[in-house]
């Protein structure tokens, strides 16, 4: 078996290398394409319509180009001891970044991955296939539908990075939403939700009071001008029922490439301005982001 999937993994290799110009293809989101990374022999940026999702390196897993995914992996490495393998939910696949990542620096980790997009998933695969060693399930379906197939307190952690037109739905921040999260996760688990507002950050701020009704321990994580409403952006929040690494968080995403700042306690509260609660009834969707969002 082992033998076989390396031979696999060489063929792919070559193949990658061998390709320099970007893929696309037609998927339910619209156009997706794969633009490879000229620094760097078999990395792929995934775009769909215009708006980057993510970014993947197959020789090295561990490297997070997006600001925001290098912050979802300090969550990532921080929710339990250094190499301990972790039972993790992603809702909203893209091209399974942080999969791979979990996989790279905690062997043995069992996930899921839950992506609506099944045109999208197919691409991923066929182009930047996953490691065959890994233990990682894609499944095809709504994110808050798969949620609910899986069972009580199975995640030490749920990331949330869906959208869909650049938008995330608007059955996926309601405080119904999260009561399913909750359900998913062991006692202690952590939520870290990739969220992307503009001035005057009415959804981050709604948000943060829908997540604040169930978890005691919130940190959120923004650039410096998103959380000035200086421009549009993303930010990163973790929920969780017990304290959170958030001195050791702080100083990560302070050392990034891009700086950020994560507020918790009476600062993240007093940020909230008073917002209510999300419910299902009056759920919308994450802002769109303006046009040059992207350039």
């Amino acid at each position: 078996m082992a033998r076989r999937g390396a031979a696999r993994g060489a063929g792919d290799r070559k193949r990658s290398e061998r390709r320099q110009e970007p893929v696309t293809a037609t998927v339910d989101g619209g156009v997706a394409e794969l633009v490879p990374d000229r620094e760097r022999p078999r990395a792929w940026t995934l775009s769909v319509d215009g708006a980057p999702q993510s970014h993947v390196d197959l020789d090295d897993p561990s490297y997070l180009s997006f600001e925001y995914q290098r912050r979802l992996g300090h969550v990532i490495d921080l929710a339990a001891p250094p190499g301990r393998p972790l039972q993790a939910v992603h809702l909203g696949g893209g091209a399974f970044t942080l999969a791979r990542y979990i996989a790279a620096s905690r062997p043995r980790s069992t996930q899921q991955i839950v992506e609506i997009d099944a045109p999208l998933v197919q691409l991923v695969r066929r182009e930047l296939p996953l490691d065959p060693q890994a233990r990682i399930r894609v499944r095809s379906a709504d994110a808050r539908a798969g949620l609910g197939r899986i069972q009580d307190g199975w995640a030490d952690l749920v990331i949330a990075d869906v959208f869909g037109g650049a938008r995330t739905p608007a059955h996926l921040t309601s405080v119904e939403f999260l009561a399913e999260v909750r359900r998913v996760l062991k006692p202690g688990g952590q939520y870290a939700a990739n969220l992307a507002d503009g001035p005057p950050l009415t959804h981050l701020r709604g948000q943060v009071a829908t997540a604040a009704s169930l978890f005691p321990e919130l940190a959120l994580a923004a650039d410096p001008t998103v959380w000035r409403g200086r421009r549009f952006g993303n930010a990163v929040l973790v929920a969780s029922d017990l304290p959170i690494a958030v001195a050791e968080l702080t100083r990560r995403v302070a050392s990034d490439p891009h700086p950020g700042r994560v507020e918790q306690g009476r600062a993240l509260a007093d940020f909230t301005g008073g917002a209510a609660v999300v419910t299902d009834e009056g759920a919308k969707p994450s802002p769109a982001p303006p046009p040059d969002a992207f350039d």
